[in-house]
């Protein structure tokens, strides 16, 4: 079975807010790092130095953290090699690959197999497949033809093992 999409066109800003999310849910630990790195060198350096300006230094390095990443996803589609990552794609989604084509009835198009795709996470409107940190592929759920089509990746998407199991709120 192939489930087929309609034409969708990936939003910068909504790029931006998965890569964020991504970044963050991965490397949670890093600005936490920075903040406590900071705060323990300034309780080294006060035994020597008494100074408290230091402190306001904590949360400005674990911010600069997000901001470095705020930048480069910011930027990232402007660059040309992200030009093709931002044009109205339809998608292919069988158990073997994903295919992206830019013309509906065209037998061309970009072949993503699954060995590519690293993880998978099921949003409240959609399905992102991320490939690297950012790269990745957003299958909102209103671009599915029908139900079906979108329980069908869904079930292809846990035979592969990418989609976790779903958190009980």
């Amino acid at each position: 079975m192939i489930a087929k999409t309609r034409k969708y066109e990936l939003d910068k800003k909504l790029y931006r807010r998965i890569c964020l999310n991504g970044v963050m849910k991965q490397r949670w630990w890093i600005p936490v790092a920075i903040f406590v790195g900071i705060i323990v060198l300034n309780i080294l350096l006060n035994f020597a130095y008494r100074n408290t300006w230091i402190y306001f230094f904590a949360p400005i390095g674990a911010f600069l953290y997000y901001g470095f990443w705020w930048v480069q996803f910011t930027g990232a589609p402007h660059l040309p090699q992200m030009k093709d990552w931002f044009k109205k794609y339809m998608y292919e989604i069988s158990s073997q690959h994903i295919l992206m084509k830019e013309k509906e009835n065209s037998p061309q198009g970009m072949q993503i197999k699954w060995e590519n795709i690293k993880s998978a996470e099921k949003q409240k409107d959609g399905f992102v497949l991320y490939m690297s940190v950012a790269q990745f592929i957003y299958l909102p759920f209103k671009i599915f033809q029908n139900d079906t089509d979108l329980k069908f990746t869904e079930s292809v998407l846990r035979r592969k093992n990418l989609l976790k199991e779903e958190k009980t709120k």
